[in-house]
C-alpha cells in the first residue's frame, strides 16, 4: 500500500504570514533609519545598534550587547572592532575577572551618539504619525505582548 502525501490544509500566503510581515517591516524601518545616519556618520546598522545599546546601558560586555540588540556574537564582535578602530568605543578589563571586558562609548562615541539620537527619534515620530494616539498605545501594548510570547515560544523549544 502506497502512502500518498497529503497537501497542507491551507497554503502559506507569504504576504499574509505574520513572521514574514514583521521581518519585512523591520527591514524596511531599519534600512530607512540607516539611510539617515549612514552617509553622515559612516555606520552600519549593527554598529549603530551597538552604540545605541551602549549609549543607554553601558558599561556592557559584548555578550550583554548581543543580548540587548538580539544579534549574534560574530556580528557584534565585528561591529565593536570597527567602532573601537574609529575610537568610538572603549574596552576595559573587569578587575575581578580579567577574561571579561566592559564596553562603553568614548567621548567621541558619546558625541556621535548625541547627534544621531535626535535623527532616530524624529524618524520614530514620523513613523508613528501613521497611527492615532490610541492606536499607538494599542500597538505598543500588542507589540510588547507578541515580544514576550515569542521569547516564551523560543525558550520552550
Amino acid at each position: 500500500m502506497s502512502k500518498r502525501l497529503q497537501a497542507p490544509s491551507r497554503a502559506l500566503e507569504l504576504e499574509n504570514f505574520l513572521p514574514y510581515r514583521l521581518s519585512v517591516l523591520a527591514q524596511l524601518v531599519s534600512e530607512s533609519l540607516h539611510d539617515l545616519y549612514a552617509g553622515t556618520f559612516d555606520l552600519t546598522v549593527t554598529q549603530w545598534r551597538v552604540m545605541a545599546a551602549l549609549g543607554r546601558f553601558a558599561p556592557l560586555t559584548a555578550s550583554d550587547v548581543g543580548q540587548r540588540i538580539v544579534m549574534d556574537k560574530v556580528a557584534v564582535s565585528r561591529a565593536v572592532a570597527g567602532l573601537m578602530a574609529r575610537g568610538l568605543v572603549e574596552r576595559a578589563t573587569v578587575p575581578e575577572d580579567r577574561r571579561r571586558a566592559l564596553l562603553k562609548l568614548s567621548a567621541k562615541g558619546r558625541t556621535m551618539h548625541a547627534r544621531i539620537v535626535p535623527l532616530a527619534l524624529d524618524y520614530e515620530k514620523q513613523l508613528y504619525a501613521a497611527l492615532s494616539t490610541e492606536e499607538r498605545v494599542q500597538f505598543d501594548r500588542l507589540n510588547d505582548r507578541l515580544f514576550i510570547h515569542a521569547q516564551a515560544l523560543r525558550q520552550s523549544r
